[in-house]
């Protein structure tokens, strides 16, 4: 099934956002004295691109705003390719799934830093699935006298400023929206919210080494295909990807850049398959490759995963394979095509397909993907 990409909303249980404001909410606009802000974004890559057009909001609210981002390891990675962000902090939190041990040790230390840091304000960005309560805990026990979040119950004294949290029950919105949303509760508006990723003269110098040792003309037509996904639930059949590939290069004739992790080399061979148009990427490019590679490409095809938000910030075209875990993280501001095949158990939440049928993607077809990607490609030449 494919769905209208200028309208997401199209997806049957999503209604249009609305922000709906409790009484019990509280917010004030943070003034020219709240300078040095942490904002918390402890999740994924994609998270926080998608949360760049509040970032850029904060930051651009008052002259002289310091921004930090608090972040995974993953998350840490893009700080360097974002304006809005002056400084970055790696913490592996313990209500955060991730890999490394519990330590309450850890812990402590970075209450102890952040105190250290004399924070005037913090913001806590969160999926509505998430708690904020810890991290609103942890800037309390740090001394940051302003504390901001979307929170579903009343969290008394660990925020000074709130948001009630009415998702999903009362409508859902882009991650990017309920972002912004939440940070012009305290005065930080903008009307420009595109996300962001600048891509360096660096990276694009490398990545043409890199695709010229293969045999790839980086100036010539090419299409980016991204098999992997960090949830077991997100991946498309390994298998379909390969007849993709091996179909779609068959018909335009262009060079198939397979990219993927170097823990992602099995799916990335898979998908490769026998096809002469195929190259694989896994494990050969650094992030700022990796998006100077998405910005030049005719178009991306990809699980819903990482590369599909550099695509957005990057405005290149995205076939993006929506499995139907949540309803908020769609391409932004880009040319797109989102399928899906709609499924009873839609917006499960789950990292493995609760049902074990995977139908949100399997249900869509090999043929339905090539579709998409020469209508995008149809659609982008008459556009330029």
């Amino acid at each position: 099934m494919k769905r209208d990409p200028v309208n997401p909303s199209a997806l049957p249980p999503v209604v249009e956002a609305h922000a709906r404001k409790s009484a019990a909410s509280t917010a004030r606009d943070w003034g020219a004295d709240v300078k040095r802000i942490l904002c918390i974004r402890l999740d994924n890559l994609g998270d926080v691109l998608m949360t760049t057009p509040a970032l850029h909001a904060l930051r651009s609210a008052q002259p002289g705003r310091h921004l930090t981002l608090l972040a995974s390891r993953a998350g840490k990675a893009t700080a360097p390719f974002i304006d809005s962000i002056d400084d970055v902090i790696e913490y592996d939190a313990p209500w955060v799934k991730q890999d490394a041990p519990i330590d309450a040790l850890a812990d402590l230390a970075m209450r102890a830093r952040l105190a250290a840091s004399h924070f005037d304000a913090a913001v806590i960005f969160s999926v509505y699935s998430q708690n904020p309560l810890p991290a609103a805990m942890l800037c309390h026990l740090a001394g940051i006298p302003l504390r901001l979040a979307h929170c579903r119950e009343n969290p008394y004294g660990l925020l000074t400023d709130w948001a009630q949290e009415t998702e999903p029950q009362h409508g859902t919105r882009h991650e990017v929206e309920r972002q912004l949303a939440l940070v012009g509760r305290v005065g930080a508006r903008t009307t420009d919210t595109r996300m962001r990723f600048n891509v360096r003269s660096e990276d694009v110098a490398s990545l043409s080494q890199k695709l010229h040792e293969r045999g790839v003309d980086p100036d010539a037509p090419f299409i980016v295909v991204h098999p992997g996904a960090s949830a077991e639930s997100r991946r498309y059949p390994v298998e379909r990807f390969a007849q993709l590939i091996e179909r779609l290069g068959t018909h335009l004739q262009w060079p198939m850049l397979v990219t993927g992790s170097r823990s992602e080399s099995a799916p990335c061979r898979a998908a490769c398959g026998a096809s002469p148009h195929a190259h694989d990427l896994s494990g050969a490019l650094e992030l700022g490759e990796l998006a100077a590679l998405i910005e030049r490409a005719r178009g991306l095809v990809s699980n819903n995963s990482g590369p599909v938000h550099l695509a957005s910030a990057l405005n290149t075209p995205v076939v993006d394979l929506y499995a139907l875990t949540n309803p908020q993280h769609m391409p932004w501001q880009t040319p797109h095509r989102v399928l899906y095949h709609d499924v009873p158990c839609r917006w499960c939440y789950r990292s493995v397909c609760p049902e074990g049928h995977h139908a949100c993607l399997a249900g869509v077809g090999v043929e339905e993907v090539i579709d998409a990607v020469m209508e995008l490609i149809d659609t982008t030449i008459k556009a330029s």
